[in-house]
C-alpha cells in the first residue's frame, strides 16, 4: 500500500503516536518498517491488530508506556527498562517491534540477563515466517535447521555428536601420522582408509548443507563454510597429485607443497565451533571488537618502533665494535621489544648495559599498560556475546524440550 506523506497514526494500547509516512518507513524498528512495504491491507493486518483506513490509523493491542520507552530509545539512541514494570514483560514488547537484548543499555542488559537465568524462560518473536514458507518447502526447512542449528531437535543433536566425534577422529589421525612407528605400510593403510571415511562425511555433510541453504552466494561466503573447505580440499588435492606423480615418486618425497596441504587439515578443529558455545563467542567477540584489535596492534607497533630504535642505539649503535651483537640491527631488536611487552621474556637476548636495563624496564611497563587499555573494551564485548549466544542456546533447548514433551 502507498501511503504517500499522509500521517500515520499507531495507537497502542488506546494511546496514539502520529508519523509522517516516510519517517515511519526509517525507524529502526521492524514491525513498523514493514508496515510501509505491505501491498495490501491483508498484509497489513498480519502486522498489527486492526486498520482504519479513513484515519490511516494502525492498532496494536501491546502495552502503551513500554511503547513510549521504545519511542525514547528512537529518539535519544538510549533504551532503558520501564520503572516498576517487569523486565521480561517489556523484553516481550521489545522482541514484538523488532529489538534484541543488544539494544539495551549495559546495566538493563545484566538485570535482564539475571532475570532470564533465574526463571529459565525463553522469547518467541512474534514473526511470521512467511517468506520462507513461500520460498521452500516445510522439508527442506526441517532439513536445513538440522544440519545448521546442532540444538533444533534431537536428530540435529545426533549428527552434531556425530560431526564432533569425527573431527576428534580426524585430528587425533592427523597428529598420531607424524609419530615414527605410523611409517609402516599397515599403519599407513588403516590410516588412509579412516581419513577416507572422515573426508566422505565431512564432504557430504558440507554438500547437504549447501544444497539446502537459502542463499547459495551467502552460504560460500560464511567464514566457517570456508573454513570447511579449507580443510576438505587439500585431501583430494594430494590424493589427486598422488594418483598423477605415483606413491614412490621424487617429486611426492619431496613435495612440500603436499605436506603443506596435509598438514592444513588441522583446520578440522575449528569446526567444533558449530558445537560449543565458547568457541562461537570468541569468534563473534573478534569479529565485533576488530576496530579494538586494530587499535591494539597500532599500539605494539608504534611502542615496537620506538623501543627497538632506542635499545639497538644503547646496546650497540653507541660502540660497534663491543657492543652487543644480539642487537646489531632494529629489525632484531624488534624480537626483543615483542617478548619484553608481552611479559613472556624468552631469555634468548637481553641487555648488558645499564641504560639498556632501564629501557627494558620501562618497555616491560608500557607494554602492561598499552595491552590493557584494548583489552577493557575487549572483554566486555566478549561477556555481552556469550551472554547474547546463551540465552538463545536456552531457547532452542527448551524448544527441543518441548518437542520432546510433546
Amino acid at each position: 500500500m502507498k501511503f504517500g506523506s499522509r500521517l500515520c497514526t499507531l495507537n497502542v494500547g488506546g494511546r496514539r503516536f502520529s508519523f509522517p509516512a516516510e519517517l515511519m518507513k526509517r525507524l529502526p524498528l521492524s514491525r513498523l518498517s514493514r508496515l510501509h512495504g505491505c501491498g495490501s491491507e491483508r498484509e497489513l493486518l498480519e502486522l498489527c491488530d486492526d486498520y482504519d483506513r479513513e484515519r490511516n490509523e494502525f492498532f496494536f493491542d501491546r502495552h502503551s508506556e513500554a511503547f513510549s520507552f521504545i519511542m525514547l530509545y528512537v529518539q535519544h539512541g538510549k533504551l532503558r527498562f520501564v520503572p516498576h514494570m517487569c523486565e521480561l514483560s517489556f523484553y516481550n514488547e521489545m522482541l514484538y517491534w523488532g529489538l534484541e537484548s543488544s539494544d539495551l543499555q549495559p546495566c538493563c542488559q545484566r538485570r535482564l540477563d539475571d532475570r532470564l537465568s533465574d526463571c529459565f524462560v525463553h522469547f518467541f518473536p512474534e514473526e511470521e515466517q512467511r517468506d520462507l514458507e513461500q520460498r521452500q518447502s516445510r522439508w527442506l526447512e526441517v532439513l536445513r535447521r538440522t544440519f545448521e542449528e546442532p540444538t533444533s531437535s534431537l536428530l540435529a543433536q545426533v549428527l552434531a555428536s556425530v560431526s564432533v566425534l569425527f573431527v576428534a577422529i580426524s585430528i587425533g589421525m592427523l597428529c598420531a601420522s607424524t609419530l615414527p612407528d605410523w611409517k609402516a605400510a599397515e599403519t599407513l593403510d588403516l590410516h588412509r582408509t579412516i581419513e577416507a571415511v572422515c573426508i566422505g562425511w565431512f564432504t557430504a555433510e558440507c554438500l547437504v548443507r549447501f544444497l539446502v541453504s537459502q542463499d547459495k552466494c551467502e552460504f560460500v561466503r560464511r567464514p566457517l563454510n570456508i573454513i570447511d573447505l579449507l580443510a576438505i580440499l587439500p585431501y583430494y588435492v594430494s590424493v589427486t597429485v598422488t594418483m598423477m606423480t605415483g606413491e614412490n615418486s621424487q617429486l611426492q618425497r619431496a613435495g612440500v607443497m603436499l605436506r603443506v596441504l596435509r598438514m592444513m587439515r588441522i583446520f578440522w578443529v575449528i569446526k567444533l565451533a558449530r558445537h560449543f558455545l565458547g568457541l562461537q563467542t570468541l569468534g563473534l567477540t573478534l569479529r565485533r571488537c576488530y576496530r579494538e584489535m586494530v587499535m591494539l596492534l597500532v599500539f605494539i607497533c608504534v611502542a615496537m618502533a620506538i623501543f627497538s630504535a632506542l635499545a639497538q642505539l644503547l646496546e650497540h649503535g653507541l660502540d660497534l665494535e663491543a657492543g652487543n651483537q644480539d642487537y646489531a640491527s632494529i629489525p632484531a631488536a624488534c624480537w626483543w621489544v615483542v617478548i619484553s611487552m608481552t611479559t613472556v621474556g624468552y631469555g634468548d637476548m637481553y641487555p648488558v648495559t645499564v641504560a639498556g636495563r632501564i629501557l627494558g624496564g620501562l618497555c616491560v611497563v608500557s607494554g602492561i599498560v598499552l595491552l590493557a587499555l584494548p583489552i577493557t573494551f575487549i572483554y566486555h564485548s566478549f561477556v555481552q556475546c556469550y551472554h547474547e549466544l546463551q540465552v538463545r542456546s536456552t531457547r532452542c533447548n527448551h524448544r527441543l524440550s518441548e518437542e520432546l514433551a510433546n
